[in-house]
């Protein structure tokens, strides 16, 4: 936790700066050990799944001042209805599910007409070449996370969600802040 907080720290606090400024009900998926929770507004009600009990415990002392529901579950099926969410935070967890297609889909079936995504995550470009991450996937995804998730290419595959923002981060665009709404008008 340490060593990913100092270094995802300012970017997780550039993507959580687009959380809507009215109150609403925001899903973290993927919460793991509670890193984005310390910046969080206090103005919205949370949910944070994950699938693991073990993350949840990890992220409990750090929900503080929230309205803030723990939930087990995974991001491959989203225990929520249609049209649940105002807001959906996925930090770090789209290069690290076995099917990052059907998590972005997830996200997009509960956000509500004009609800904001916020995704920030180790992306590749289509057509960068990125020949270190390329040459350390096959180790770095059998230990933690995938590093040839292309962007373009998973966006695709979820057409209900718009690209408002793409912005490189950490070392060159090593990771990718973006924020995306469905269909209807922003929040």
């Amino acid at each position: 936790d340490l060593a990913v907080d100092r270094a995802t720290r300012s970017m997780r606090r550039g993507s959580l700066s687009a959380l809507p400024e009215q109150p609403g009900v925001v899903l973290l998926a993927g919460i793991g050990t509670g890193l984005d929770l310390p910046h969080l507004p206090a103005r919205h009600r949370y949910v944070g799944l994950d699938l693991t009990a073990a993350m949840l415990k990890r992220a409990a002392p750090r929900t503080g001042h929230l309205n803030f529901a723990p939930l087990q579950g995974s991001v491959h099926h989203l225990p929520f209805h249609n049209a649940s969410f105002d807001c959906v935070i996925a930090h770090l967890i789209l290069a690290v599910v076995p099917q990052p297609a059907l998590c972005l889909a997830e996200i997009a079936r509960v956000l509500k007409p004009g609800g904001q995504a916020l995704i920030l995550d180790k992306f590749l470009r289509r057509g960068q070449r990125a020949p270190l991450r390329r040459l350390l996937n096959p180790i770095s995804r059998r230990i933690a996370t995938r590093l040839d998730v292309v962007f373009e290419d998973l966006l695709e595959t979820t057409p209900e969600l718009h690209l408002i923002d793409d912005q490189p981060d950490l070392a060159g665009g090593w990771l990718r802040r973006t924020r995306f709404n469905k269909n209807g008008s922003p929040r």
